[in-house]
């Protein structure tokens, strides 16, 4: 098993960042979409990250949608835990795991980007004394 080392604080900075980077021509609330997808019972953890990896290219519509069926997610599940409180709290305790797994993808991709730049620029460095 995979020891994550990320809080969910970190985990919230990541994805809001990650999320601002939307088109200009949408119109969306950052913090609120965050808010809905991180409380998301029914995604996992690859289906949140595919939602946050398509956010440059999501149109209007496709947010508009995906914070409606967010909201109604929501409801629904609120309703359920009326009934099922113990169901609710396991897919609570699942959903927070997985946040942090999501954090923890991020912050490797970010910290693998950094090193090939890193690399990259060592390359250049040496192509330039070289005079490639």
């Amino acid at each position: 098993m995979t020891i994550i080392n990320i809080t969910e604080k970190e985990v919230d900075t990541i994805i809001f960042d990650l999320l601002k980077w939307h088109s200009q021509k949408v119109i969306v609330n950052p913090k609120e979409f965050l808010d809905l997808l991180r409380h998301s019972l029914s995604l996992n953890t690859m289906e949140k990250k595919r939602v946050v990896d398509a956010v440059p290219t999501l149109s209007q519509f496709q947010w508009d949608e995906l914070t409606k069926v967010f909201t109604e997610e929501r409801v629904k599940f609120r309703d359920l835990a009326k009934e099922h409180p113990d169901d609710i709290k396991k897919l609570l305790k699942k959903q927070q795991s997985e946040w942090l797994q999501l954090g923890d993808l991020y912050k490797s991709e970010l910290k693998n980007k950094e090193k090939q730049k890193w690399e990259q620029s060592k390359i250049d460095d040496i192509k330039a004394q070289l005079g490639l």
